[in-house]
């Protein structure tokens, strides 16, 4: 199976394919662990995936938390915490994050923290955890006003991926995963945008051979990205965020019951309508873009009922925002895309409105 190198010097780490059985022998690799702490949800909890992972350890134990993007708070961080501590937890212990999006991002937010940073291992069991959330070291919690406001760069020891867990996914979740996956194809690569129209079946149907590729592909994307700017100074991992300044906003606006990869999916069809907007693409591009999404079975507007004043407001807040300007990502080509910050307020506004607008009027 492939593997996907990080080159990040004393921090460098693999992306590994492997059975979730695989789990301890991965670790069996890194020196002096006093304890395994896994971290999972009540949702994968139900399927299993953490005890399958903890039994290949030998001995670990394990924490749950409540599915869903609520988790990710300070009054969940404080409690596992003081879990960490009652499990007698040191500097030299791992925690193990078995799961989405959520737990990866929260598991190693605590890590970054407790103790003042102990070492945590990737397992990510969605296919929007496996393409992004996983890969390099991005670690947070959220306001209630703001997503990932709060949170550090911390590394994994690895990850691995088992993409047999795609195929217990619901809909909405495979969905979500999609969305990101058509943003690097968009935004980033070319030929994956190509891979995927020539494979809407395969991907629908979830073909095991297929998906592994595409999840190796999207990991090598991101691995590049983040081995040349890994703590997002130089701009050039900023544009991991195709389509996320709309999608932040969205995510705020639903309380985070909008999953994720749905709000990138509506925000990276208004980033491209801006971009048309301000003329960097055509019709065609969008009209592309769209067709793949709709193909895929992605949103492609607004949430309804949206409120386009406060969404503007909510992307001040967006962590990209520098100088009071709010920053896009916008593309400029398949494949290829540019930081723009010299948008004007009405130009957002404006569509937002339209994407909102055409979207009922075509229903």
């Amino acid at each position: 199976m492939p593997t996907v190198h990080v080159s990040l010097a004393h921090r460098s780490y693999d992306i590994g394919f492997a059975p979730l059985e695989s789990v301890g022998a991965a670790l069996a690799s890194f020196d002096r662990i006093s304890r395994c702490i896994l971290l999972t949800d009540t949702n994968v909890a139900e399927l299993g995936y953490a005890k399958r992972a903890a039994a290949s350890i030998g001995e670990a134990d394990i924490l749950t938390v409540t599915a869903g993007e609520q988790s990710k708070s300070i009054e969940t961080a404080t409690t596992l915490w003081e879990k960490l501590l009652e499990h007698k937890a040191d500097r030299r212990s791992v925690l193990v994050a078995v799961g989405g999006g959520v737990v990866g991002d929260l598991g190693g937010f605590i890590a970054a923290t407790f103790a003042r940073g102990i070492r945590f291992f990737q397992v990510p069991t969605t296919l929007l955890a496996q393409v992004d959330s996983s890969v390099g070291g991005k670690v947070g919690i959220d306001l209630p006003t703001a997503k990932n406001m709060v949170g550090a760069f911390h590394q994994p020891l690895g990850v691995l991926i088992d993409t047999q867990t795609l195929q217990t996914l619901s809909d909405e979740q495979y969905a979500s995963g999609l969305g990101e996956v058509v943003k690097y194809g968009v935004s980033l690569d070319a030929e994956l945008f190509e891979l995927l129209e020539a494979n809407v079946d395969g991907i629908r149907n979830r073909n095991a051979e297929l998906l592994q590729k595409i999840v190796a592909g999207c990991c090598r994307i991101k691995a590049k990205i983040v081995e040349q700017d890994e703590f997002e100074t130089a701009g050039l991992r900023a544009l991991l965020n195709y389509g996320h300044t709309f999608a932040h906003a969205f995510e705020s606006l639903s309380r985070y019951t909008l999953p994720h990869g749905l709000a990138v999916s509506m925000g990276s069809i208004c980033a491209a309508r801006l971009a048309r907007r301000l003329g960097t693409i055509d019709d065609a591009f969008v009209e592309r873009q769209l067709a793949l999404h709709r193909a895929l079975g992605l949103p492609v507007s607004p949430p309804p009922k949206l409120d386009v004043r406060q969404t503007l407001e909510l992307m001040r807040r967006d962590k990209k925002t520098a100088f009071g300007k709010i920053r896009f990502v916008l593309p400029t080509a398949l494949g290829q895309c540019a930081m723009v910050d010299d948008v004007a307020a009405d130009d957002i506004l404006k569509e937002c409105e339209a994407c909102f607008c055409e979207e009922i009027a075509s229903e």
